[in-house]
């Protein structure tokens, strides 16, 4: 494991010092973000990461959710073209080669099943090049822990909370955060982003510090997710597409404070606050 450095403290000053990626002319220039998961019960979870990833600057959305949802989200996301799985939770022909030509690819977001999620990133990310990204979040994260050879791609950030991080490192993380982001970096070989402390494998490590309470909240993990897949597909780098997303999810959050209070505001307004709280830097 590396020698853990100091956290940079993740201001708007270090991001305009590390700019992201200037769009191109046409959406294929900003890349295609192509986002697997949504359980049956639970779609909403690739609807929110997809928008994000939009709202973050991919060209091209893609959203892969349970077969019976996907004509609903293709309506509900005109923007995004949409499949579905198979009846068991199987990518068919279609989805695999989606998986082939994304330039990002986001897995776990709604899925609800380690079995079948383990079934699924091994099929997705074989048929995936190894250059493409990959952002884990969710089941995929449980999956991760029960099998990390699945993790093939050298591109990758995970997004684990609190839960999700414990059952990676098979302990509890007590209070020391950073510690376990930078465990999970070096372990995965993945650049970490875990409740606002970013670790990269090689030892880097930055703090951001305007999260606050009311970003615990149902799907607000789905649209961070989103977040990052979106600054990957527009050419980011891991680590920087971790800081931009980490201050973009929280800083939008605090602009929603003045309408809704600390807490009562919801993680499909978080999504619309991505875009201008990235152009504000």
């Amino acid at each position: 494991m590396p020698s853990r450095s100091e956290e940079r403290v993740v201001t708007p000053a270090l991001l305009r010092d590390w700019p992201l990626p200037e769009p191109g002319g046409d959406k294929t220039s900003r890349g295609t973000a192509l986002v697997v998961g949504g359980a049956r019960c639970t779609p909403g979870a690739v609807l929110l990461a997809g928008l994000a990833a939009m709202r973050a600057g991919a060209g091209r959305l893609q959203l892969v959710v349970a077969g019976e949802s996907a004509v609903p989200l293709s309506i509900a996301v005109p923007e995004a073209k949409v499949l579905g799985l198979g009846p068991d939770g199987e990518p068919g022909e279609q989805v695999l080669e989606l998986a082939g030509r994304a330039d990002v690819i986001a897995l776990g977001p709604g899925l609800d099943d380690i079995d079948s999620t383990i079934r699924l990133m091994g099929a997705v990310f074989e048929a995936a090049a190894a250059d493409t990204a990959v952002v884990l979040d969710a089941y995929a994260l449980g999956a991760l822990s029960k099998e990390p050879g699945l993790l093939t791609q050298s591109r990758a950030v995970l997004t684990p909370n609190l839960v999700e991080a414990g059952h990676l490192l098979d302990r509890d993380l007590g209070d020391d955060l950073a510690g376990a982001a930078a465990e999970l970096a070096a372990r995965h070989g993945a650049v970490v982003s875990l409740y606002g402390h970013i670790a990269a494998p090689d030892g880097r490590s930055w703090r951001e510090e305007s999260g606050h309470v009311g970003l615990g909240t149902s799907g607000s993990g789905d649209v961070r997710a989103g977040i990052v897949a979106g600054l990957l597909a527009r050419g980011a780098d891991p680590a920087q597409a971790a800081c931009w997303a980490a201050f973009a999810h929280s800083v939008g959050g605090q602009r929603l404070v003045p309408r809704y209070g600390r807490v009562g505001f919801l993680a499909r307004e978080l999504v619309d606050e991505v875009a201008s709280t990235i152009a504000s830097v």
